[in-house]
């Protein structure tokens, strides 16, 4: 038996329904997509966010991380992505149409940092994100490859665990990548004093 196809949402409609505080949901070309991170996923992102606001609270800057934001991608009311770290800076939301009740980004420069956490849907992270934040001209995009899960024309051969930092040149991600004991270099965080093996050892 054909089952009846999934009521295809706008994202309007999609956060008219979200169910604040009761998991974590994204919008797919109108579907909606339920999160389930695995506990070293989440270990992982709150990591992250708790060092990059050790650094905005030291350095006094008008940044802050929401415990969850979606982003709308360019030209789609279809879509909204929810990030597992995002860095907004405050000013700049005065500008957003949709955050004051919506916690939704539509501008790209709103958004310092975003930063993905791998896992076995690898392709969305390296691919479908990338195109989007990319589009939205979003200066910095992380991907933190804890496991060596991408494909090999993203992490290389073989494959290791892998921090990717995307940084826009000419309106374009550039990346550079981090292992083992590479100090991570973001221009969005400059004095930042971390590993990639101290990132990838908090999810172990």
């Amino acid at each position: 038996m054909v089952g009846a196809l999934p009521q295809l949402m706008t994202l309007d409609e999609f956060l008219g329904w979200y169910p604040d505080g009761y998991g974590r949901y994204e919008l797919w070309n109108g579907v909606v997509i339920k999160m389930q991170p695995t506990g070293m996923h989440e270990q992982v992102g709150g990591f992250l966010a708790g060092e990059l606001f050790l650094e905005i609270k030291r350095l006094q800057w008008p940044y802050v991380i929401p415990r969850q934001a979606i982003v709308q991608p360019v030209d789609t009311d279809k879509s909204g992505y929810n990030p597992d770290v995002i860095v907004l800076d405050q000013p700049a939301l005065a500008e957003e149409p949709l955050w004051k009740k919506r916690s939704t980004i539509t501008q790209g420069i709103s958004v310092r940092v975003v930063i993905e956490i791998v896992s076995t849907h690898w392709r969305d992270d390296y691919g479908h994100r990338f195109i989007d934040y990319e589009a939205l001209q979003i200066p910095e995009y992380w991907i933190v490859d804890e496991l060596g899960l991408g494909g090999r024309r993203y992490i290389g051969s073989p494959k290791q665990p892998t921090l990717s930092i995307y940084q826009l040149v000419d309106g374009e991600y550039q990346v550079q990548q981090f292992r083992g004991s590479d100090r991570i270099i973001s221009a969005a965080f400059p004095e930042l004093q971390l590993t990639a093996e101290q990132v990838f050892a908090v999810g172990q």
